[in-house]
Formats: structure tokens, C-alpha cells, sequence
């Protein structure tokens, strides 16, 4: 019995860089909006004295940079994937 790796089993590849890119860019403007929306109201929570949204909004800050610094990561990922599996 012979075991071999399937060559056509990647074949869609070109469909699924694109559907990754597209989802790549939702998740990069989502990401930007929510840390423009998250500076504005640190900046003026800060300025007013309020302590407890100014915290909130610097948690929402760094959860947007890493989302989309995981986005990024996911979509290098895939793409690196992609290419070991039409290497095979």
C-alpha cells in the first residue's frame, strides 16, 4: 500500500487567498475605527477627570492593536500554509 501526499488537495488556493485578504481587511478597518473611537474618549475621559473610562478606553485601545496585529499574524500564517501545501 503506497501513501502519498494529494497534489490537487490545494487546489482552491487562489479562492482562499482571496476570501482571507477580503476578511484581512474587515478586520483592519474594524480595528482602526475602534482605536480612533478608543483614543477619543481616553483623551477626553482623561482630560475630565474620569478615571474609570479613561481605563476602559485604554483596554480598548490595546485590544484593538492586537487585533490587529493578530489578523495580520493569521493571515502570514495562512499564506505561508498555502505555499508548503502546493510545495508538497
Amino acid at each position: 500500500m503506497d501513501v502519498f501526499p494529494d497534489f490537487g488537495s490545494v487546489g482552491g488556493s487562489s479562492d482562499l487567498r482571496a476570501v482571507v485578504g477580503a476578511l484581512l481587511m474587515f478586520v483592519l478597518i474594524i480595528a482602526v475605527l475602534t482605536l480612533i473611537v478608543s483614543a477619543i474618549i481616553w483623551a477626553i475621559a482623561s482630560s475630565t477627570g474620569n478615571h474609570h473610562t479613561a481605563t476602559k478606553a485604554r483596554i480598548g485601545a490595546w485590544v484593538a492593536l492586537g487585533a490587529a496585529a493578530l489578523a495580520g499574524a493569521g493571515v502570514a500564517w495562512i499564506n505561508f500554509l498555502l505555499d508548503v501545501g502546493e510545495r508538497l
